[in-house]
């Protein structure tokens, strides 16, 4: 698909690593996992890591990857394709279209991340925090100076407020803090939040990411007299604490944001030589036909290129032979990644995994980036394809451990074979795998007659639908939808609004639709909402798939558990073996770098972070002198 920046709607898990305020007390960390002190000695930790000791010192300065006198102003337009009727988060994924600067720069966090390192936090609202050695709970104390926009301070109360009324109000974030069981203030200024189980190691920062939330602003009322609720949507600009505010909007248009000039935390460290901006606008397109030729009209100024066609073909234009729009691409180190057709256990005919890895046999991936992608992707193998988390080959060492110890819940091939997706692109290869998808529907039931695929019992014919948001699906669905007709299927492909996509997908109303997960480098609780049992029947999970499964549940339970580095490798490795094993998904295609498109008006650090390239926009900023040459935005 095609589009600019989009972050994901609602809650996702990020990668954490960021770094602190000047005045934090001092209490590195040490090797994994993190030796905490006992819950008396009250160590309070300027940086909370998952991998091992913090690259940053308390009191450093600033980011190394940042230009700490980076220029402020400027405006900033950035592209989105659907639309938005929402400013509040509480209910965002549940409750209308959230705007997309809603989540990225109206609200500070608890603690703030940097893009040099991998799972490691630092203090923004908070400035330190501590934990007992059995990790049963957290404490964070918070920075004095901490403001709201309006100049009220950030109270132990809002947060409290923020955490209480998002695990209320939003399904996904009351199931990502469902083992949190309660925040309470324990000492001025200072937050406990309690959980319902210890020795999860990411518990701590897991509430480190929490956005705090006016409690005075939310409880209150609007200019008219009435009261906010927030457990419903609202057009009515929220008070934020971050470096932005609202400053105008046209509903489902456009939505701009001006820098604060007495931001509270611009000149703490985890800020200085970030949020460059003077205004970032989002512009909104309902077709990625139109977004893409907004951009190289001059409607806006940068945009991340996920069509191959469009990044092979859609930019052949004056302005980018002349140096007014520069192409590039950047390596992606931080994150892994599984895209893949998503069928839905929760109907019966994909109850049977012969039924789903027929699906996968009938997909030519290999034809399908030869004649559309340019040739310029690489088949999805590994629920965390990229990085060293993937599983390959067979279990040995720690892994097969892993695997042995769960044995009665898994399939037995995990220890026999290894997985590997089908390979066809040629008229030979792809006769064979329809031959052989054919053989595994007619054991799991279901028989050709004439044309036809049927169910032997019933004489039902096998109906599937294809369920998508944007045109340019037709593109690799059809071909697909080609080959599942070759063997007998009846197969629809249904393209609906964005609003009404999301909507389905929260009620799980679909067949098969195409998905993605990010997976960061220490992955953990967020498994549990990805493949988990208990997120199968949670209406807007991201187990789309309905997965449910003992053995996948027990390793995930291993990862978030684990004791060392070496054991959530083996552990992660170990769950991505056994959901291939099952065919839950048909895996799709991807690209281990971030293709971008802009207008050259933007400066940049010299060196961009290490796991966070391109960083745009957080530490560029609008260069004056390019912006001359390029021409003034329109």
């Amino acid at each position: 698909m095609t589009q600019s920046i989009r972050p994901a709607r609602g809650l996702h898990r990020r990668t954490l690593i960021s770094t602190a305020g000047a005045a934090l007390a001092a209490a590195p960390l040490t090797g994994w996992p993190n030796r905490p002190a006992s819950a008396d000695e009250r160590v309070w930790r300027h940086a909370l890591s998952l991998m091992g000791t913090p690259r940053y010192p308390a009191g450093f300065p600033h980011f190394d990857h940042v230009r700490p006198d980076a220029p402020k102003g400027g405006l900033l337009r950035l592209g989105v394709q659907g639309t938005f009727d929402n400013f509040n988060l509480f209910v965002a994924g549940v409750k209308g279209e959230l705007e997309n600067g809603i989540g990225l720069h109206l609200h500070d966090t608890l603690m703030s991340a940097s893009e040099d390192e991998v799972a490691t936090a630092y203090g923004l609202i908070a400035e330190a925090a501590t934990y007992p050695e059995d990790r049963g709970s957290v404490t964070y104390r918070l920075n004095p100076a901490a403001r709201f926009q309006d100049g009220s301070p950030i109270t132990v109360a809002d947060v409290k407020f923020s955490f209480d009324t998002l695990k209320a109000t939003s399904p996904t974030y009351g199931f990502y803090y469902h083992n949190v069981v309660s925040a309470e203030e324990t000492a001025p200024g200072e937050i406990t939040f309690t959980f319902s189980q210890k020795g999860n190691r990411e518990l701590p920062q897991i509430v480190g990411e929490l956005p705090v939330l006016s409690r005075a602003w939310w409880t209150g009322r609007r200019p008219d007299g009435t009261g906010r609720k927030p457990d419903e949507t609202t057009l009515e600009p929220p008070l934020g604490s971050g470096p932005y505010r609202l400053k105008s909007f046209d509903t489902g248009r456009y939505a701009t944001y001006e820098l604060v000039p007495d931001y509270w935390a611009r000149d703490l460290n985890v800020n200085r030589g970030r949020n460059n901006l003077g205004q970032i606008r989002y512009e909104y397109f309902r077709d990625s036909t139109v977004l893409l030729e907004g951009f190289k009209g001059d409607g806006y100024d940068y945009r991340t290129e996920n069509s191959a066609r469009s990044w092979s073909t859609g930019y052949k234009i004056p302005a980018v032979d002349e140096g007014r729009v520069v192409l590039e691409e950047f390596p992606i180190r931080a994150t892994g990644i599984m895209q893949a057709f998503v069928l839905n256990l929760r109907r019966p005919r994909f109850a049977d995994a012969r039924v789903r890895r027929a699906f996968n046999l009938a997909f030519d991936f290999e034809d399908t980036n030869r004649t559309l992608f340019y040739g310029l992707y690489d088949r999805v193998n590994s629920y965390f394809f990229g990085t060293e988390l993937a599983s390959s080959g067979l279990p040995e060492g720690l892994e097969r451990e892993v695997l042995e110890s769960v044995r009665d819940k898994i399939p037995a091939r995990v220890f026999t074979t290894p997985y590997g997706n089908p390979v066809n692109g040629s008229s030979e290869a792809v006769r064979a795998n329809l031959r052989e998808a054919v053989r595994l529907l007619a054991e799991a039931g279901w028989e050709l007659k004439g044309r036809q695929l049927v169910q032997k019992t019933s004489g039902e014919p096998f109906r599937v639908e294809f369920l998508g948001y944007d045109q340019s699906t037709e593109r690799f669905v059809l071909p697909y939808k080609a080959a599942l007709e070759r063997i007998g299927m009846s197969v629809e492909l249904r393209i609906v609004d964005a609003a009404q996509y999301q909507n389905r997908l929260r009620s799980f109303d679909f067949d098969v639709t195409t998905s993605v997960w990010p997976e960061t480098l220490s992955p953990g609780n967020e498994q549990r909402e990805y493949w988990g049992s208990a997120a199968a029947d949670r209406p807007g999970s991201r187990n789309l798939a309905g997965i449910k499964d003992a053995g996948i549940d027990a390793l995930i339970d291993r990862i978030v558990y684990a004791q060392d580095r070496p054991e959530l490798v083996a552990a992660t490795r170990a769950l991505d073996r056994v959901l291939l094993a099952q065919d839950f998904v048909v895996p799709q295609w991807s690209s281990r770098v971030t293709r971008t498109a802009r207008w050259n008006r933007f400066g940049r650090p010299a060196r961009l972070p290490e796991y966070g390239s391109p960083g745009f926009p957080t530490v560029w900023w609008y260069d004056e002198a390019l912006a001359a040459k390029t021409g003034a935005a329109r």
